[in-house]
């Protein structure tokens, strides 16, 4: 007889028929005579209560078996008598597939904190915290490719072996199968890349925007969704070495336009949370209360559901860089020298608490901030009319700030190469990207959302290392 899906069975109204059920013991409690068991096999959050009736089926076949162990178990679905479930199953049969020690297996029903399931990180799928995480990812993979899907795109599979450095910012991994200790020198003594497996210098990538926006140039509109790797030592609650971005380009779209599509995507991705992931966001909201239950009142989180709706439901204001800094250079924060990072004038970094004050405090909404100052941010954007902005645009949402950061592309030549030669950019090097705009250039953009940030914000949790199942950071590099 096969098997049923814990998920399928507990929408069940088909009761007093027999069935199997597989799974992990989450729980167990009874007496000497009966055992009732919380049986869990990954499909849901929620645990089918089997019955286990020693008279039945035996005194010793519940011996030396834990939370943890594996059973295959085949009985009668029955209309629950006891409360806190409207079904269970009486076993008539019950096999012990894999044992789990009880004295040696580290996941026993308590609270365990985050820390410690990040050193187990091979068996934290199975706490109720990081199945709910993991159901909820798969669930925003879905939607990302169902988003762009449904309105035409076309996905796009970019390097992740480059010899480019589509940010600028140089932290990146090499790539490598010269000898370390002994690798070919030149006659100036420096590393012979040329012997090299690539035949020149190569990194793990950055970003696939540059070579999405080659797709884009042709195909009209693309994205991409796949790994990407920084080697920036930092050790945050908002940085990894290894994530996962999400970066459409389209052809004829200005500023505008990527605006629109990057809102239109969060909230559609919100909606396909709320609409798809329910259970899972409803325990996570009371998990995430839970710990916050010490905080003062203005030190705590958005409600999970109602973050989620906020932004649904409000369309995202937009604001200029100019704009954000005068509110910001004359709120009460700044005046006081609350903010961490004091704003003096135009032309300063935003921070993580200057981008929630205007997203939390001010406007009360999600905001998309264009129009910064070209010295802070990439060649590839677009210059405005004034010389001195781009039109890039960073979207900032509650309890995370910037979510999302794009830009119309620069589309003129002679421009680009002027920005390449003034931050030693090789044209060379970059021949290809430069001939999309040599040969029938058009005005494009595009954005990059970082999925790990997406997945702090819809899941509620507070470091990047527990949304993505094995994190790469700093000195860790387990399993």
């Amino acid at each position: 007889m096969k098997r049923t899906i814990i998920k399928n069975l507990l929408k069940s109204e088909d009761f007093d028929r027999t069935v199997v059920v597989k799974g992990w013991i989450r729980n167990r409690r009874g007496s000497k005579n009966v055992a009732f068991i919380a049986l869990n096999d990954g499909s849901t959050i929620n645990n089918i209560q089997v019955v286990v009736d020693f008279s039945e089926l035996g005194e010793t076949i519940m011996d030396g078996v834990g939370v943890g162990a594996s059973l295959s178990v085949e009985g009668e679905l029955i209309e629950s008598q006891g409360g806190g479930q409207k079904m269970e199953v009486v076993a008539k049969k019950l096999v012990v597939l894999g044992n789990a020690d009880p004295k040696e297996y580290p996941l026993q029903p308590k609270k365990h904190s985050l820390e410690f399931l990040r050193e187990i990180a091979h068996l934290r799928f199975r706490t109720n915290t990081f199945g709910a995480i993991t159901r909820i990812r798969h669930a925003m993979i879905f939607g990302v490719h169902q988003f762009f899907n449904d309105r035409g795109f076309y996905n796009i599979h970019t390097p992740i072996i480059t010899s480019s450095d589509a940010e600028g910012a140089g932290e990146m991994f090499q790539v490598t199968t010269l000898d370390e200790k002994n690798p070919p020198l030149t006659e100036d003594g420096e590393i012979d890349y040329k012997k090299d497996f690539f035949g020149k210098k190569t990194n793990l990538t950055v970003s696939g925007q540059l070579e999405a926006e080659l797709a884009a140039l042709a195909m009209g509109q693309v994205y991409t969704f796949g790994p990407t790797f920084r080697a920036e030592n930092s050790n945050t609650t908002r940085h990894l070495s290894e994530f996962w971005m999400i970066e459409p380009e389209v052809a004829f779209n200005d500023i505008v336009d990527n605006m629109d599509l990057a809102e239109d995507m969060l909230q559609y991705l919100a909606k396909y949370a709320l609409d798809n992931c329910m259970d899972d966001i409803q325990f996570l909201s009371k998990r995430l209360q839970e710990e916050e239950k010490g905080k003062k009142e203005a030190d705590r989180s958005m409600e999970l559901i109602e973050k989620l709706n906020f932004v649904v439901d409000n369309k995202f204001e937009r604001v200029t860089y100019t704009e954000a800094i005068n509110i910001l250079r004359n709120s009460k924060p700044n005046k006081k020298k609350k903010f961490s990072y004091i704003i003096e004038g135009w032309g300063a970094d935003l921070q993580s608490e200057h981008e929630r004050y205007l997203v939390e405090k001010h406007f009360k909404k999600p905001v998309i901030l264009i129009d910064y100052p070209a010295n802070i941010k990439a060649f590839y954007m677009k210059l405005n009319d004034d010389g001195k902005t781009v039109r890039a645009m960073d979207i900032l949402f509650p309890g995370i700030g910037e979510i999302v950061g794009g830009s119309e592309r620069e589309s003129d030549l002679e421009t680009l190469k002027s920005k390449m030669d003034a931050l030693d950019i090789p044209q060379d090097e970059m021949y290809w990207y430069l001939d999309t705009r040599r040969f029938g250039s058009v005005p494009h953009s595009g954005f990059g959302l970082g999925f790990e940030r997406l997945m702090l914000f819809v899941t509620g949790m507070g470091n990047i290392r527990d949304v993505i199942p094995f994190p790469r950071a700093p000195k860790q590099a387990e399993f």
